[in-house]
Formats: structure tokens, sequence, C-alpha cells
């Protein structure tokens, strides 16, 4: 369990035994809440890289009202932890640290009561981030629903990515997905334990946005996830594949080389911060260096390409995007506010290609009130996350078995003069049905709540039945939830942009 218990609410829950020991929590506001429940050994010293194991079982009761550790963050040394408006660090979230298999529990009660259980894959691609941070706190969307959250920890970056099979042996063979590996683990620790948290553990669903909704793409074609979650839902984040052995083996050999380390052991005995700022130095975007390698066992084949996994062909998948995801990472950019149109034109022929004309006229069509500046975010938006989510539920929904249902977020947050628009992680708060810890994001007023009853009352409505609430996605009718204060469901959002992006 977590070690600062300074933060202990007077009340604690009744003693809940589970696989490894007993367990004890805290009541807030009706609710029991587990925090830094661990469900993994340390995965450091000789661990680093391998598979997780169980940890030690204990018998008196742990208490679990404290957040877990977050894992090392990238390039970060272990207490250091960066921070965005998509993912903030919980205020009694602790320093990172390599031993960071925790996850979090919210339920309405602890007596058997079959709820339906929600499992969150955190963003921050596979770098960064937490299932601690603050808007991710599961207490609004477990008492609206009458169900069960969970939040985990996993490790990331060089920790949980840097493939070491080709150059350390068959012992290492597994390092390239040890990440998510973590997270088969958590399943595991859901499917054996959630039922004495009041959840059904043959109703699960995982849902993730941005590298969360990569990870839960990820899931859906992994051998050793089959039968852990039964419905799954992908925000902002379509994984359609998983990274080439030989270019994670080239990032590997190339790190080996400038840590001068040439054995196992000598990589175990490489201090963490020494690790992870050498991780970041090796050549290459550092949120793309470490991701989960296409290694043929656990991930056997690539999720979604060139068609979808057979291997979850009956989980139904709900999947969609933020009308301006880009806005968010460009908000930064010096010129944000200033780009031309010669910057758009170059943009999407850098994006686009001999499409790119094309694209930008089918853009502008679709959204004529918008300046260069918004053209250049749409553009990015358009050709990344949401032609990859079109992709994803045509090649779902082609299966035949199995619904897909998509969405949109159209609804814009007035925050920083409405620059933003809709832009990459803000319907977090609102699926969480959290607007109270995120006013900073999504602004004052009714409105960011009103949108928010509607998402949360669907998510909540997928996971206890698999139907959202609108029809199934096809390629005949491409039926999409446009979600605003005034929501509509509409055949064939952007179709022009559609046709101009599809193979």
């Amino acid at each position: 369990m977590a070690d600062d218990l300074a933060l202990a609410p007077v009340a604690n829950t009744d003693i809940v035994t589970t696989n490894n020991g007993p367990v004890r929590g805290y009541v807030e506001d009706g609710l029991d809440v587990f925090k830094g429940l661990r469900y993994g050994a340390p995965p450091t010293g000789l661990a680093r890289f391998r598979p997780p194991a169980p940890p030690a079982a204990w018998t008196e009761p742990a208490d679990a009202v404290g957040y877990g550790a977050p894992a090392i963050q990238s390039g970060m040394a272990p207490g250091e932890r960066g921070s965005s408006a998509g993912d903030p660090p919980a205020p009694d979230e602790p320093a990172s640290s390599e031993d960071c298999l925790f996850l979090n529990v919210w339920t309405p009660g602890l007596a058997s009561a079959k709820r339906p259980v929600m499992v969150w894959l955190h963003g921050g691609g596979f770098a960064n981030g937490s299932g601690g941070a603050a808007m991710y706190d599961g207490g609004a969307l477990s008492r609206k629903g009458d169900a069960v959250t969970v939040t985990v920890n996993h490790r990331l970056n060089v920790f949980g990515y840097l493939h070491l099979g080709e150059v350390f042996g068959p012992e290492y063979a597994q390092s390239g997905v040890a990440g998510m590996l973590d997270i088969v683990q958590a399943l595991e620790w859901v499917r054996d334990n959630i039922s004495a948290f009041g959840g059904d553990p043959g109703n699960v669903t995982i849902f993730g946005e941005s590298g969360g909704g990569w990870k839960v793409s990820l899931l859906l074609a992994m051998p050793g996830a089959r039968g852990l979650f039964h419905k799954a839902v992908i925000q902002s984040g379509p994984g359609l594949t998983a990274k080439p052995v030989a270019e994670a083996d080239k990032t590997a050999r190339t790190l080996l080389a400038a840590l001068k380390v040439d054995s196992p052991e000598g990589l175990a005995a490489v201090p963490t911060t020494e690790l992870s700022r050498a991780s970041v130095t090796v050549g290459g975007e550092a949120m793309r260096l470490y991701t989960p390698v296409l290694d043929g066992v656990a991930i056997p084949r690539h999720p979604f390409q060139p068609d979808a996994s057979p291997l979850n062909a009956d989980v139904p998948v709900l999947i969609g995007t933020n009308k301006d995801e880009a806005t968010l990472f460009l908000f930064t950019h010096p010129k944000f506010g200033d780009f031309t149109e010669e910057d758009v034109a170059k943009q999407a022929r850098t994006l686009a290609g001999d499409k790119a004309d094309a694209l930008v006229a089918a853009l502008r069509a679709a959204y004529p009130d918008y300046s260069p500046t918004h053209l250049y975010a749409a553009v990015a938006t358009a050709t990344g996350m949401w032609a990859g989510s079109v992709k994803l539920a045509e090649r779902k929904a082609a299966q035949g078995a199995a619904p897909a249902f998509m969405y949109m977020l159209t609804w814009e947050t007035p925050v920083s003069r409405g620059r933003l628009r809709s832009p990459h992680a803000v319907e977090i708060p609102l699926v969480f049905d959290n607007v109270e810890k995120a006013r900073n994001f999504v602004g004052r007023g009714d409105d960011p709540q009103g949108v928010a009853d509607q998402m949360s009352d669907a998510w909540l409505a997928f996971a206890r039945t698999g139907d959202p609430g609108w029809a199934a996605y096809d390629t005949a009718t491409r039926t999409t939830k446009l979600f605003d204060v005034e929501s509509q469901v509409v055949s064939d959002p952007l179709p022009e942009v559609r046709k101009v992006l599809s193979d």
C-alpha cells in the first residue's frame, strides 16, 4: 500500500480480503475508496524489464488510503512529475518511483451487487501520466452510475517498453511489452478480487484516452487479456499498430551503447535517474521512442492493421475524438494565433501529401469561421486521431460481430478566451463527471455540467449494457453522436474530409 497516511480520513471501510492479503480503505461521501492497492511486486533490480510478478502476500490489514507511486516519467528522476491541463496530478499523489504497480478502487458498497466495473487506463502516451491524476478521481462516476471505478498505474517509457529480446535473449523477450503486461496483471487482479468490492468480474469495461486509448486498442489484440474485459472505450487514441521489432531493437542498442552496458546485470545496476535521463537522448521523439512492441507473443499482430484482430470480435467498442484535438498540443507554439495560410498549406503537405489542397478545402468548407491557426490545428486533428478513429471504427464494424459506436465532442471550452475550442483531453472531466475538479480546463457556468451529464450517462450505459444510447456505426450510415450543450446524432460528419483522407 502507499505509505503516506497523513491524509487518511477517520472513517475506515470494513476489511476486504484480496488474493494478496487483507486491505482497508476509507469512506468518502458514501463511497468506499481504496487507494494504492498493490497488484504487482516491485519491478526493480533484475526484475526491471521483465514481466510483472505477484506481490509478496501479507496477513495484517494494509491501509489503502493514499495513492501509490506513479511510474517514472519520461526522462525524469524519481519524484519528478510533469503536468498539463489534460493530466494534472492529484494534490496527494506521491513521488514517482520504479515501484509503481498500484491501482485504486471506488465503490458504492462492498456487498455483492454485481455492479459494472470500469477500468481506466491513463493518457500521456506510453511515456507519462498516472492513474492518480486529479480528473481521474472515480468517485463521481461510481456514485452516479452505481458502478465500480478502477484506475491503474503501470510501467512507462524506457522502464515499460525497452525491447531487449534481441540483445539479451529469451529471458527479455517480453521487455518491450512489460508495461502492457502490467495492465494485464491489473485486469487479472480485477477478475480475481473485484467481487469483494461489489463489482461484477463478468462485466468489465476498459476505457482510456490518448495513450490510454492506444492501450485499450492493443489489449483488444492481446491473447493474455482475452476474457478479462467485455467492453472497450477508445477516447482520442486509436491504436492501429504496435512498434516493429527492428525499430525497437535499434533504439535499445543505441541506449545500451550510450550507457556502456552489455549485460542484464549491468543494466539492472544503472541508477534510475541515469537510465531515465539517458533514455531520451538516443534520438527520436521522446513520446514515441518506447512504445509496445509487436513481439509475436503478447502482441501477436497489429490490433487494427490491416483489419481488426478477430481475438475480441465479440467485444463492443465505443470510439471517438474531440473536434479540435491538436489545439492542446499547439497552444504553446510561438505562432499559435498567428499561423498563416502558407503555414496551413505547408502543414497539409507534410501530413497529407498530394491530398493537401483537397484536405484544406474540405476543412475550410466544414469550418468556415476557422482562422488559419484553427485550420492548421484541424489539419493535424483530421489526419491524426480523427482519421485513425474512423479507420478503427470501420474495421471493427466490418467484422459484423459486436458493434462499434462513434462519437465526437463538438462542445468548445471557454477557457483561454475560447482559443482551444474542443481540445484533446477536455472530454475526460466530462466523462468522469468531474467538472468541479477541472474548472481551469472546462470553464465556469452551467454548460460544462450539462455536457458532462450527457457523456457520463452514455459511458455508464455502455458499461452496463454495451449500448451507449445511439445506433451502431457502419459504412452505410456512419452514425455518430455529436456531444454539445444540445447534442445530436448525425450521419457521416465531415464527409468530404473523410473522402479526401480515405485510402
